[in-house]
């Protein structure tokens, strides 16, 4: 018999198996011989009231035996499938191309960036003289932005497909059992170059192809039909089926469909900031201490507010980590945030940012540009006001709400350095206004949030594609170009590492029902 339960325990008493066996019994009113297994199925903190616990949800075998666990998932030679052509090897490209696996298609990766191990010296060059490879840098590479951006698994996405499924193809690969069972699962940036190398490995053995430094310029049509891909230097590959999976800052893929004049749309997205704390204030708002439990993690936060009927809102956060410098071609600033699989850095740092829509720019709704154009520019005086080399504008929080210079900056986490400057200056001033009004309402939800000792660092503006490549709701194709497949966070239907790798499977899915 099995019985599904739920309780609740110290922190100090999570890893105590024999507890766990004492406490579920009791729950269920039974002598604890009975129980021949206990599997987790969901783990959460709880720090509602003033003791904090784990929350478990538990699957409990009862005078039987518990079935074994899962195994590897099995994949087909493809080597002599048909071929799928895959733009970009981010987390929708390799999804869709496991994918292709399971269905018996050959998967041809084409990825404009290095492999893992040599885009550290890419990563390595712009975090110590601000020089910036536009084809391979924290964006672009192998494994896509989630690679050394934290890899946070947190997802609303289960009804775009099997959200377990994703996980446990990452723990067939190396990633912690944990993050199966875990309310905000995390990898960290730390372990996951090693499994992105596992997964390339699975496409390789099982007949796949994956090419780095392969950047796609032009797609082959005939009669409305995809034909092929073109790379640069002018190299050919046919395909009757393309996964377009280029990530949110591919621009030249977006101006590819300009000139063919195939239908784009501009696409809401947000922009802001990425505000630091010292870890140790993050810790003792939310867990109500002055010292954090040994047994607990870093502690992360959740915070949104509504100015003017605008929503502004905590964005990725991550504890115990470090904000990096994203930008994807030279005279721009962009930041964002990750952390270690441990999360033990001394900051926690989120990205704040204002929700922008279509009427917000003027010719937003009929020119598809009008919101890339928008974030461009928001970057570039981000990158001027720095002075330049990726330092980053900024301004200590309460100096920010009060338009103050701020004298000092704290010690921070990112790398290229910091200049003081009023950031009302970078950002537009219906952002600026927003951040202002919410930042102090933030401070009341969650005490010590709103103090000097944060810093906000700008700008926070690649949350999302500002474009949308259309498609069939069906068929998921382009609506122009059968057999154009545009997919994840680059065209507009994704916003994660979880979600995008559901988006790449789905794709590949439809051409399996199709082919």
């Amino acid at each position: 018999m099995q019985k599904e339960i739920e309780i609740a325990i110290d922190p100090e008493k999570i890893s105590d198996e024999s507890f766990l066996l004492q406490q579920a019994a009791q729950a269920l009113k039974l002598v604890p011989k009975r129980i021949q297994a206990l599997h987790i199925k969901k783990r959460s903190i709880d720090a509602r009231g003033r003791k904090v616990v784990y929350r478990l949800r538990l699957m409990v075998y009862i005078d039987e035996v518990a079935p074994l666990e899962s195994q590897p998932f099995s994949y087909r030679d493809v080597s002599k499938g048909e071929a799928v052509l895959i733009v970009g090897a981010g987390p929708a490209g390799l999804f869709a191309a496991l994918q292709c696996l399971e269905l018996g298609f050959k998967p041809i990766v084409l990825e404009r960036g290095k492999r893992v191990k040599e885009r550290r010296r890419d990563l390595a060059l712009i975090n110590k003289e601000g020089i910036v490879n536009a084809d391979s840098n924290y964006c672009f590479g192998e494994g896509g932005a989630g690679t050394y951006s934290d890899g946070k698994l947190y997802t609303r996405s289960n009804k775009r497909g099997d959200v377990q499924k994703v996980l446990q193809i990452l723990v067939d690969h190396g990633a912690t059992p944990d993050i199966l069972v875990d309310a905000r699962p995390h990898i960290g940036t730390n372990k996951l170059p090693h499994i992105i190398e596992a997964v390339r490995e699975t496409i390789i053995a099982h007949g796949g192809e994956i090419r780095f430094d392969a950047k796609v310029v032009d797609m082959l049509t005939k009669q409305g039909r995809i034909e092929g891909i073109v790379l640069e230097g002018g190299e050919e590959i046919a395909g009757r089926y393309v996964v377009l999976a280029t990530g949110h800052s591919a621009r030249d893929i977006f101006h590819l469909f300009e000139a063919k004049r195939w239908s784009l749309e501009a696409k809401p997205f947000a922009l802001g900031v990425r505000i630091e704390h010292p870890q140790e204030i993050v810790d003792r708002a939310q867990y109500h201490c002055s010292v954090r439990n040994e047994h607990l993690p870093p502690a992360y936060y959740s915070l949104v507010e509504q100015i003017g009927g605008r929503g502004v809102f905590s964005f990725c956060m991550c504890p115990g980590g470090i904000i990096a410098p994203c930008a994807t071609d030279e005279g721009e600033v962009v930041v964002n945030g990750w952390s270690p699989s441990k999360r033990n850095n001394p900051y926690a740092n989120s990205g704040t940012v204002v929700q922008i829509n279509l009427t917000d720019v003027p010719g937003a709704a009929t020119n598809p540009f009008a919101l890339l154009a928008f974030q461009q520019s928001v970057e570039q005086k981000a990158y001027v006001l720095g002075g330049g080399r990726l330092v980053a504008p900024a301004q200590r929080m309460v100096d920010f709400v009060e338009g103050r210079l701020s004298s000092d900056l704290p010690v921070n986490s990112y790398k290229p350095g910091l200049k003081s400057v009023q950031l009302s200056e970078v950002l537009p001033n219906f952002v600026y206004k927003a951040l202002k009004g919410a930042l102090p309402l933030f401070g009341k939800k969650m005490p010590g949030y709103y103090t000097n000792e944060a810093v906000l660092v700008g700008v926070e503006s690649r949350t999302s594609s500002p474009v949308r490549i259309p498609r069939d709701k069906e068929s998921l194709q382009h609506p122009q170009v059968e057999g154009l497949y545009p997919c994840g966070e680059g065209a507009g239907y994704a916003g994660g590492i979880v979600s995008a790798a559901i988006d790449g499977m789905n794709c590949v899915s439809r051409i399996g029902s199709r082919a």
